[in-house]
């Protein structure tokens, strides 16, 4: 996503994954995306991703990498750039936000922070 924005598309595609599709859901909703859909058939099926035209750019920076992996506890989540910009946390109950995690009272490893 990062690659196709700074090449301005406004629309980029990636191979499906469930994790992909529950990410951008998440950003579909927070109002940083326009759109996601998924094509194709059952073994080759693709995700697609549209921009939003009133959001600037979107700013993903991943966090745990599979070197290093980094856990928050609830006690540990502070709202992310003054709740300006969202955190995503992978836990036993999906991926969430950081505001939802810290209401449903849930820590995790964190994925990546959007701004």
């Amino acid at each position: 996503m990062r690659n196709a924005q700074s090449a301005g598309q406004t629309e980029c595609r990636a191979p499906w994954s469930r994790t992909k599709q529950s990410l951008c859901e998440i950003l579909q909703k927070e109002g940083w995306i326009a759109g996601v859909k998924v094509e194709g058939e059952a073994l080759r099926q693709n995700i697609v991703v549209t921009f939003s035209p009133e959001k600037n750019r979107l700013i993903l920076k991943r966090v745990s990498k599979p070197g290093r992996r980094v856990y928050k506890g609830v006690a540990e989540l502070k709202p992310f750039l003054r709740g300006y910009g969202i955190a995503i946390i992978t836990t036993s109950q999906g991926l969430l936000t950081d505001a939802q995690a810290r209401k449903k009272g849930v820590g995790g490893e964190l994925l990546c922070t959007i701004a």
